[in-house]
């Protein structure tokens, strides 16, 4: 998701697996993207129109050309949050992680409050294997969103990658409360029970994700319970 500047409407522009962003631990483990809220608040006409020429580039999968826009908007405006948010999240799509961690931090810096920012943050550190830095962001949002399922979710994940079995089942559990129908939940819960010998538990939760639709806990399913 990226912000708008002087539009009316929130655009989503897809939905993003770790890296970016399907992971494996003993199989795979899911993570979404979050969307997030509009922001606004351009003032400066030049600044106005590279801004939202950067969105039109960025739909158009010109993640560079949205890039060297928004860089454009920051000159003339360094205190567009927006405009890093969106520039770290183009830099993102072209793989950049370090780059992308760098325009989060400034548009965490001059909004403290910027959910998506923290979260997206956090996948980008999950994405160089920051995984201590990534919970420290998924964190953040949690404690700016409680009701947050995606970063649950996604803190698990990294949870599971430093072998914090529990923490991530009781993460994985929480997404669960939160919204039932979270099936990647379903599916990460079932393979962290496995590595903690549930197999039990495990095959209950892999029953749930493929009562969902997925393929592969079916066949887990199938072959281990």
């Amino acid at each position: 998701m990226f912000f708008l500047c002087s539009l009316p409407t929130l655009v989503q522009v897809r939905l993003k697996p770790m890296p970016r962003r399907t992971i494996a631990i003993a199989a795979a483990l899911s993570v979404l993207a979050l969307g997030s809220p509009l922001i606004t608040g351009c003032t400066n006409p030049l600044a106005t129109q590279y801004f939202n020429q950067g969105v039109e580039k960025y739909e158009a999968g010109n993640y560079q050309g949205a890039i060297d826009d928004w860089s454009k908007a920051i000159e003339i405006n360094p205190q567009n949050a927006a405009a890093y948010y969106n520039r770290g999240d183009a830099k993102d799509n072209l793989g950049d992680d370090q780059g992308a961690i760098a325009d989060y931090t400034k548009a965490i810096e001059i909004n403290p409050q910027n959910v998506i920012a923290y979260y997206n943050r956090g996948v980008s550190k999950g994405n160089l294997e920051d995984y201590q830095g990534a919970i420290s962001d998924y964190d953040k949002a949690i404690e700016l969103d409680p009701q947050n399922a995606d970063a649950y979710n996604n803190r698990g994940v990294s949870k599971s990658y430093l072998e914090d079995y529990q923490g991530a089942i009781s993460d994985y559990t929480k997404v669960i409360e939160i919204n039932p129908q979270y099936a990647s939940a379903y599916y990460n819960r079932g393979i962290a029970r496995e590595l903690v010998n549930d197999l039990a538990g495990a095959c209950s939760d892999w029953r749930k994700a493929a009562d969902f639709g997925l393929k592969e806990p079916a066949q887990w399913v199938k072959n281990q319970c």
